[in-house]
């Protein structure tokens, strides 16, 4: 049976989309540690959109700086320009556009009495293998960070990298790399060096010729890479975009909490689902499953989850500044 897994690198215009996001909420978090934070992000060419909802005692002054610092700490900087020409972002040409308004009052007024700010499904995963994510996962996110390491200390390829591992009966049956080059340069041997077996087959660079990439090839948006930054297709993809708004929204700290659940109760099952719901207002969670498959034997079990969204902050972190790090790793 095949199965096939996607993951992308921190420099595809989705995720860097999502990494300003993510940054800015930090150096905001700093000012305000009970900032309350909905923004989403697209980038095209050398404009960046900001829009959404805050309410909190902070100042926007320095939204410029935030976004250049982000492209920069992705590896976007002027010197990376110069080297790719017109091929990539220019941070010396962007353009910010800002629609940051206040958060509705109505929403405020249930996260004030500690209830979500948002309503939602969340699901959680894990099963046997390396991370006690799929396999085909693993591989995938594995060959994606080892080329972006790669590509940031070169003067010869790009940071969007796409990377994506098909499986038959858990031997690699295909590894496929999208990574910008300058001059093509054969990465055969650092795939099956990476993966630790060599591929039935290898294809990089699909179209023959990769140079134009991040906003100037494509317009990244926040939330786009569901699929990568959670469980691909081994588990449904559960709420909205993590990397976007602050804790209260649940979308971040469900689906944190219901990834820990998982693997708390895989145990000696072979896979483990957690599925969680929130109500807009309330701390109590409408809904709270575990669902265990052990040799094809599928139990479910009702849970009760009593910890409420500031409790499940604090357990994350997440009144401090770890966006950005959580954006960098992923859920898992």
């Amino acid at each position: 049976m095949q199965k096939t897994a996607e993951a992308v690198s921190l420099g595809h215009p989705d995720k860097i989309s999502d990494y300003i996001s993510s940054y800015i909420l930090d150096r905001l978090i700093e000012q305000d540690p009970h900032l309350k934070y909905a923004v989403e992000v697209m980038i095209k060419d050398n404009t960046v959109v900001l829009g959404g909802e805050i309410k909190g005692r902070v100042s926007l002054e320095n939204l410029r700086q935030y976004v250049l610092t982000a492209l920069a700490e992705i590896g976007y900087t002027q010197d990376y320009a110069k080297r790719w020409k017109n091929y990539a972002i220019e941070p010396d040409k962007i353009t910010i556009i800002n629609l940051i308004g206040q958060q509705s009052s109505e929403i405020n007024q249930g996260v004030e009495q500690d209830g979500w700010g948002d309503q939602g499904v969340f699901v959680g995963y894990a099963c046997q293998g390396e991370e006690n994510i799929n396999r085909e996962l693993y591989l995938a996110r594995k060959l994606n960070r080892a080329l972006y390491q790669k590509a940031k200390s070169s003067d010869n390829l790009g940071l969007d990298i796409k990377t994506q591992i098909t499986l038959n009966d858990d031997n690699i049956e295909t590894a496929i790399v999208a990574i910008p080059m300058l001059e093509p340069i054969d990465l055969t041997d650092f795939v099956i060096e990476t993966l630790g077996e060599k591929p039935q087959k290898i294809i990089i660079n699909g179209t023959g010729n990769y140079t134009y990439h991040a906003s100037i090839a494509d317009c990244g948006v926040t939330g786009r890479k569901l699929a990568c930054d959670f469980y691909s297709t081994a588990c449904p993809v559960g709420g909205g975009s993590p990397w976007t708004k602050d804790g209260s929204k649940a979308d971040l700290t469900l689906n944190l909490y219901a990834r820990r659940l998982a693997v708390e109760n895989l145990k000696d099952n072979d896979e483990c689902f957690v599925y969680l719901s929130s109500c807009i207002g309330h701390s109590e969670l409408p809904s709270a499953v575990i669902k265990v498959i052990k040799n094809k034997k599928v139990q479910f079990t009702d849970i009760k989850c009593t910890k409420k969204p500031s409790e499940l902050i604090k357990m994350f972190h997440l009144n401090e500044p770890v966006y950005a790090a959580l954006c960098r790793k992923g859920l898992i």
